[in-house]
C-alpha cells in the first residue's frame, strides 16, 4: 500500500483473476454499486467471486453509500439478482445517518431527497419535515430530482441554511452514481458545496471512519473474534470514497476500474495501463492491485 514518489505515479499491478489475492485475506469490505451491480443488474462474475470467497470461510461485508436502511439495500440487491449467499452483512450510509439523527435527537429537520425513492429513510428518521426557518438540521439523501436538477438548483437553500448555521447531515457521501452507464448527482455533491461555504457537514459512510468501524464491528461479531487490519481487503471502484477510506482505515484495497472511473481507465472493456497511471498520482490513495471487473 505504499504510494510511489510524490509527483510520480503509483499505479497498481493489473490482475485478471482475483483468487490469489483474495486468498490472502479473511474479510472483504466490498462496495456494491459499480462492483457487484451497475444499478440495473448484477455482475455474475463478481457475485461468483464473493460466493467462492465465502465458501472458503471468508466473511463478506457489503459497505455501501446507499442512503437507505439496511432492509432496503437487501431488497435492492434482490431486485438486481444479487444472491443473499454472496454476503454476510451490510453497512449502509443511510443506517449510519439514521443513527446520527437519533444520537443528536433532532426533532425538526429540513429534508432534501426524493420522497418516494427514499421513503424508508424518511419514515425511519423519526423527525418532522419542516421549513428551513424551523429546522435544527438539513438532512440530505440526494437531489429531489436528480434528472433535471444540479447543485446550482440548491444554491439558495444552501445559502439560507448556512446563514442559520445549520448542520448538514449527508446520508450518501458519493458525488455521483452510475446507473446503467449514466451518471447522476448524489447527496455528496450538495454536502461538498455546503462544506465549501463553511457549513458543518456530518458525512455518513465512505470514506469516513464511521463506515469502516461499523463494518469491522459487524465482521468481528460474525467471526466471534478480533480481526487484524492485515486480514481485511477493501474492494471498490471509487478513488475518493473506497480507496481514500481504505487508506484512512489502514486497509489494503483492490481497485475495480470498470465502475465509476471507467471513462478514465478503460478502453472498451479492457483496462488501459497508461490511463490507470494517470488516476494514481504518487501522493494519491493507493491500491495493491486493479482489475477491470471483479472476477475469481
Amino acid at each position: 500500500m505504499t504510494p510511489g514518489p510524490k509527483g510520480g505515479t503509483s499505479a497498481p499491478p493489473i490482475l485478471t483473476n482475483a483468487a490469489p489475492l483474495l486468498g490472502r485475506y479473511t474479510v472483504l469490505f466490498c462496495d456494491v454499486w459499480g462492483v457487484i451491480h451497475d444499478g440495473v443488474r448484477a455482475y455474475p462474475a463478481a457475485t461468483d467471486a464473493l460466493l467462492r470467497f465465502r465458501s472458503r470461510g471468508g466473511v463478506v461485508i457489503l459497505v455501501t453509500n446507499a442512503p437507505v436502511p439496511i432492509h432496503r439495500v437487501e431488497a435492492m440487491l434482490e431486485a438486481r439478482h444479487v444472491p443473499p449467499e454472496a454476503y454476510d452483512g451490510i453497512v449502509s450510509s443511510g443506517e449510519i445517518a439514521l443513527a446520527h439523527l437519533r444520537k443528536e435527537k433532532y426533532a425538526n429537520v429540513y429534508f432534501i431527497g426524493p420522497r418516494q425513492r427514499d421513503a424508508a429513510f424518511f419514515e425511519k428518521a423519526g423527525a418532522m419535515d419542516v421549513s428551513l426557518e424551523k429546522a435544527e438540521a438539513v438532512v440530505c439523501t440526494g437531489l429531489n430530482d436528480d434528472v433535471n436538477e444540479t447543485v446550482e438548483s440548491y444554491r439558495d437553500v444552501l445559502s439560507q441554511a448556512r446563514a442559520r448555521d445549520l448542520p448538514f447531515v449527508c446520508a450518501n457521501p458519493d458525488l455521483v452514481v452510475d446507473v446503467g452507464g449514466r451518471l447522476f448527482l448524489c447527496a455528496g455533491a450538495l454536502a461538498d458545496a455546503y462544506a465549501h461555504m463553511g457549513g458543518e457537514v456530518f458525512w455518513a459512510g465512505k470514506p469516513h471512519a464511521s463506515a469502516y468501524d461499523a463494518a469491522r464491528a459487524m465482521a468481528e461479531g460474525i467471526r466471534g473474534a478480533k480481526i487484524d487490519t492485515s486480514e481485511i481487503l477493501v474492494v471498490g471502484d471509487a478513488v475518493r470514497t473506497d480507496l481514500a477510506g481504505a487508506r484512512g482505515a489502514g486497509l489494503d484495497a483492490l481497485f475495480i476500474a470498470g465502475g465509476i472511473h471507467r471513462h478514465e481507465t478503460m478502453t472498451g472493456h479492457a483496462l488501459a495501463p497508461e490511463k490507470l497511471g494517470t488516476l494514481f498520482p504518487g501522493d494519491g490513495p493507493p491500491a495493491i492491485a486493479a482489475m477491470a471487473a471483479l472476477a475469481w
